[in-house]
């Protein structure tokens, strides 16, 4: 369980790398035109959660040590070495240095979570659809980054690049139609990423949000996988996935933090905004990695 004093360095630490990540982006966010600038957006909404990730890893490492998979050794270690790696890549994300290496390293790291936490853990009990949910959310994160360094592969490896994105597009366009059919399935659920929390019941008409991230979600990850218009497909995920985590997951934290909720209650609510808000950017980096289509960009 997160103490207050870990909410507020996650928090700190969240905002120095979206300012920094707004200045060094701020002239390709002014050139961008119409959903183009939420493409350019893509790192730094990528780059936020995963600093304030690591630095959850670093102040308070003692929760996660613990979900470290018992025949690795050393889990304090792999816990702050995990801390230091997406720190690192968020700051390669943010300054734009070294990229094409630190995010196939972040690819690959997230695959080996996938195989060697989440894929076991959701085997364990295959009717346990949050753990499959775990299984897909980590996997795009994973796709992304591959994609993210396929971009930045193009000029030297060519071809390594396109298949770096191709599997960008691929896991990204599952995870999409597996949270489709799980909207559609279970609408009265908190739309987004993973999240086993009821929509709440200050929101009107809970299950058609449901159904309408559903009906989005499944439309965009039918495009990515036929890849047809792939890059407002991914756009499209993105966009969804930022507005929920700015306004029903915010609104949810904030609500939390105002009637004075219990620290367990607000450290969900704040994973949940940046979860979610990290699938976005995830997204979106991928978005940023597809060709690009003249139907995004407003015509002046």
């Amino acid at each position: 369980m997160l103490s207050s004093s870990v909410n507020y360095w996650m928090s700190s630490v969240g905002l120095i790398y979206f300012l920094a990540g707004i200045f060094v982006l701020r002239k390709e966010i002014s050139a961008a035109l119409g959903w183009e600038k939420l493409i350019t957006l893509g790192p730094v909404l990528m780059a936020v959660p995963v600093a304030m990730f690591g630095t959850d890893h670093l102040c308070s490492p003692g929760p996660i040590k613990d979900i470290v998979p018992s025949w690795v050794p050393a889990h304090l270690f792999v816990t702050y070495f995990v801390g230091c790696a997406l720190l690192a890549a968020a700051t390669s994300l943010t300054v734009r240095k070294y990229v094409r290496l630190s995010f196939t390293l972040f690819g690959v790291m997230f695959f080996l979570f996938v195989c060697m936490m989440h894929i076991p853990n959701a085997l364990a009990d295959p009717k346990d659809r949050f753990a499959w949910e775990i299984v897909l959310r980590d996997i795009t994160y994973s796709g992304a980054g591959f994609a993210l360094a396929g971009v930045y592969s193009r000029a030297s490896s060519p071809q390594q690049s396109k298949w770096m994105i191709l599997f960008g597009r691929v896991v990204i366009a599952m995870a999409a139609i597996f949270f489709a059919v799980e909207h559609f399935l279970h609408p009265e659920f908190s739309p987004g990423v993973s999240s086993p929390a009821v929509t709440p019941s200050w929101v009107p008409f809970p299950s058609v949000w449901g159904y309408l991230a559903g009906t989005i979600l499944l439309t965009a990850g039918i495009g990515l996988a036929l890849n047809k218009k792939p890059r407002i497909a991914a756009t499209s995920i993105g966009a969804l996935m930022v507005v929920i985590a700015l306004s029903l997951e915010l609104i949810t934290l904030i609500l939390a933090l105002a009637r004075g909720g219990s620290t367990l209650e607000i450290n969900v609510a704040l994973d949940t905004v940046f979860d979610t808000m990290l699938y976005g950017g995830a997204a979106l980096v991928l978005a940023s990695a597809l060709p690009r289509d003249p139907d995004l960009v407003e015509k002046t």
